[in-house]
C-alpha cells in the first residue's frame, strides 16, 4: 500500500507534468504567451521542488525514520543542487 502523502505528491506532479507539456507544445509553436513561458518557468520549479520532498521521504522510510519528519525545501536550495 503506497502512504497516502506520497500518492498526494505523486498526484500533483502528475498535474504539473501534464501542464508543463501542453504548455511545451504551444513553445514549441510559437505561441507561447509571455504569462504562459513565465507559468512553464514555474512549473519546473516546482516540480523540483515536489520530486525533492518525495525522495526525502523515500530516503528517510528507508532509512528507518519518519517521512513526515520532512518538508517542501525553498527553491533557491533545490535549484541549486548540481546534476
Amino acid at each position: 500500500m503506497k502512504d497516502p502523502k506520497e500518492q498526494e505528491i505523486l498526484d500533483r506532479i502528475n498535474a504539473l507534468v501534464e501542464e508543463e507539456h501542453e504548455l511545451r507544445g504551444r513553445e514549441e509553436t510559437a505561441m507561447l504567451l509571455q504569462a504562459e513561458a513565465e507559468r512553464l518557468a514555474s512549473i519546473e520549479v516546482q516540480l523540483d521542488r515536489f520530486w525533492d520532498l518525495l525522495r526525502q521521504r523515500r530516503a528517510r522510510r528507508d532509512a528507518g525514520q519518519d517521512p513526515d519528519d520532512v518538508s517542501m525545501r525553498p527553491a533557491d536550495i533545490v535549484e541549486g543542487y548540481e546534476q
